[in-house]
C-alpha cells in the first residue's frame, strides 16, 4: 500500500506547520520539513520542539530561500534527501507548501497512487508551450542570473542587459530537453532515487540550473522526463491550484469546502491563513475514513467564467477584427438574435416555409452548422468568424439571393457591430426569452460550467452569474440602437408578435402571423 513522504517547504506560521504535519502523519504518512533558514529562528525552534517525538517527521538541512532562486530547488533536494533516508518504506514523495491542504481522505489518496504506477508532474515544452504567460522566457535559460529580481532588481536587470549587450548567452546542456510546469509534483520512490543519483553525478547540470531564473519550474520537470520513460509520467499536478492572467494564485476560504472536495485532485493550494474552519474540516477529512465524494472537476472552468469575462470586451476597448470586402450594398442580412438556440432555429424553419427566404442557423457560433461548400472557408468556425463578411458574400452568391437569414448568439455582439458597419442592409430581430433556474442549470451543464453531478452549492453560485450575463447581453444589444431593430417576446401572444415579424421580414401580416403562431416556438 502507498505511503507518502510529504516534502514541505515553509517559512512562516509555525502553528499551521505543526498542525499540517500532525494531520498528514496521523494517517500513517510521513513528512520532511524544510523551514527557510532566513525565517524567524524562534519559529523553527517551536516547530522542532512540538514535533520532536513524532517518528514520522524529519527535518532537512536548511538553506536561505529566495523566490525565483536555485535555493528553492536546493531546499527541495535537501528535504528529499532527508525523507529518502528517514523513511525507507515511503513509496511516493509529494511536494507541498504551508498553504496546501489535502482535499481527499488519506485512504482515497493511497488507493489512487496504488492504482497508478506513474509520476505526476507538469512537463510542458519550455519553448513551444505557452505556459509562461508574461515576462522573461528563453532568457531565463540563455543568460546567467546571479541576483534576485525581487530583492536586487537593479543588479538583476543590469547584469542581464550587460550579458545581452556583450552577447554572453550560453547553450543549454545538449542532452536535456527543457520542460516547464508547476513545482507541486508527486513522484515515485524510484524516480526520486534516480534524481538524487543524477544530481550527485552531474555537477554540470546543477551548475547550469543554479544560475537559471525560477528553476523550480524547470529543474524537476526536465529531469523527470530525462530519467523516466514518458509513458510513466502524467503531465498534471495532483494539487488543485488556479492562477490569474497575472500569475497570482487564487485563495480558498471557509465556504469552499464542498467546492474543493469536488475537484479531481488530492490537495489544494492556497488555503487562506484566515480560513480556520476550512482548515479544521480538511484536517479531519484527511485523517478520517472514506467519505462519499462527488467529483465534478469544474473548478478551473468555473473560475475562468466568473473572473475573466472582462477579457471579452467589458473592461477594454473593442478588439480589432480583420474586415473583409463588403457583403454588398444591394444585399440584405436578416439577423435573428436569441440565447435559446432552439427557438431561433424553429423560427428560421417556419420563416423559410412561409416566405422562401433561405436561413442558416448559428453559423458563427456553432461549428456543426450545415453549410454549402465555400472553398474550404466553411470548415472551421474560427475561419468563418475571422472572415465573416467573406462568408456571407459567398453564401449570397451560392444561393443567388439578395436576402438571407442567419442566427446569432447575443454574446456575439462584435458580429452585429461589424455587419451594421457594412454597406449591406441589416435588419435585427431579438427573440427575447424568459429563463427559469432549471434552464440556467441546464445551460451551465451544456456549456461545461457545471457537471451532471455538481453540488447544489456550486449551482447556487453559478446561476445568478449566468442570469446576470444574459441580462447584460440583452441590455447591450438594445443599447446599440441599431437602425432596423425589432423584438418579439415569449410572453406575448402570436397576435402581439405579428407586427414586429412583419416589419422585420417585410411581409404581409397574415404570413407573419403564421410564423408567430408556430407551435411550441418558445417552448424549452
Amino acid at each position: 500500500m502507498a505511503k507518502i513522504a510529504y516534502i514541505l517547504l515553509c517559512h512562516k506560521d509555525p502553528e499551521a506547520v505543526i498542525r499540517q504535519a500532525e494531520g498528514l502523519t496521523a494517517a500513517g504518512d510521513c513528512i520532511s520539513i524544510h523551514f527557510d533558514a532566513s525565517a524567524n529562528a524562534a519559529d523553527y525552534t517551536q516547530i522542532r520542539e512540538a514535533l520532536q517525538d513524532n517518528a514520522n517527521v524529519c527535518f532537512a538541512r536548511r538553506v536561505k530561500c529566495g523566490w525565483g532562486e536555485w535555493s528553492l530547488v536546493q531546499g527541495s533536494l535537501n528535504a528529499m534527501i532527508a525523507a529518502e533516508s528517514a523513511f525507507p518504506d515511503a513509496t511516493h514523495f509529494y511536494m507541498v507548501s504551508g498553504d496546501c491542504m489535502a482535499v481527499k481522505p488519506a485512504s482515497y489518496a493511497h488507493r489512487f497512487l496504488d492504482d497508478c504506477d506513474q509520476d505526476f508532474i507538469e512537463h510542458n515544452d519550455f519553448f513551444e508551450s505557452d505556459w509562461i504567460k508574461t515576462g522573461m522566457k528563453e532568457d531565463r535559460l540563455f543568460y546567467r542570473h546571479w541576483f534576485n529580481e525581487r530583492t536586487h532588481k537593479t543588479l538583476f536587470y543590469n547584469s542581464y542587459r550587460l550579458q545581452k549587450a556583450l552577447k554572453l548567452s550560453r547553450p543549454i546542456p545538449k542532452d536535456l530537453d527543457m520542460k516547464i510546469g508547476s513545482q507541486w509534483w508527486c513522484l515515485r520512490r524510484r524516480t526520486v532515487e534516480r534524481i538524487l543519483e543524477f544530481v550527485a553525478k552531474r555537477k554540470d547540470i546543477v551548475r547550469f540550473f543554479k544560475t537559471t531564473w525560477i528553476p523550480d519550474e524547470t529543474f524537476f520537470q526536465t529531469l523527470v522526463l530525462h530519467l523516466v520513460p514518458k509513458a510513466e509520467v502524467v503531465n498534471r499536478t495532483l494539487t488543485f491550484l488556479i492562477f490569474s492572467d497575472y500569475g497570482m494564485p487564487a485563495t480558498f476560504f471557509n465556504d469552499q469546502y464542498e467546492f474543493l472536495l469536488a475537484q479531481d485532485s488530492l490537495f489544494a493550494r492556497k488555503i487562506s491563513s484566515h480560513a480556520h474552519e476550512l482548515k479544521d474540516k480538511l484536517s479531519t477529512l484527511y485523517a478520517g475514513g472514506d467519505v462519499e465524494l462527488n467529483i465534478t472537476d469544474e473548478g478551473r472552468t468555473l473560475y475562468s467564467f466568473l473572473t475573466t469575462r472582462g477579457r471579452h470586451g467589458r473592461r477594454f476597448a473593442d478588439r480589432f477584427w480583420e474586415r473583409e470586402a463588403s457583403v454588398g450594398r444591394e444585399r440584405e442580412v436578416l439577423i435573428l438574435v436569441c440565447k435559446k438556440w432552439h427557438v431561433a432555429k424553429r423560427f428560421v424553419d417556419a420563416a423559410e416555409q412561409v416566405t422562401g427566404i433561405n436561413g442558416l442557423a448559428y453559423l458563427f457560433d456553432e461549428g456543426e452548422t450545415p453549410l454549402p461548400h465555400l472553398g474550404g472557408i466553411e470548415n472551421s468556425l474560427t475561419k468563418r468568424s475571422r472572415h465573416r463578411r467573406a462568408v456571407m458574400r459567398l453564401l449570397f452568391e451560392h444561393y443567388n439571393k439578395d436576402r438571407l437569414m442567419i442566427c446569432v448568439d447575443p454574446a456575439n455582439i462584435d458580429l452585429l457591430d461589424d455587419f451594421n458597419a457594412d454597406r449591406c442592409s441589416v435588419r435585427v430581430l431579438d427573440l427575447a426569452c424568459s429563463f427559469t433556474d432549471d434552464y440556467l442549470v441546464g445551460h451551465a451543464v451544456r456549456t461545461g460550467l457545471a457537471g451532471e453531478n455538481s453540488s447544489a452549492d456550486t449551482l447556487k453560485r453559478i446561476v445568478p452569474t449566468i442570469k446576470m450575463d444574459f441580462k447584460f447581453e440583452s441590455n447591450r444589444l438594445r443599447d446599440r440602437n441599431f437602425p432596423h431593430f425589432f423584438a418579439i417576446w415569449d410572453r406575448n401572444t402570436p397576435e402581439e408578435n405579428t407586427r414586429q415579424i412583419a416589419e422585420f421580414l417585410k411581409i404581409p401580416d397574415d404570413q407573419a402571423y403564421q410564423i408567430a403562431a408556430t407551435p411550441y416556438l418558445f417552448a424549452d
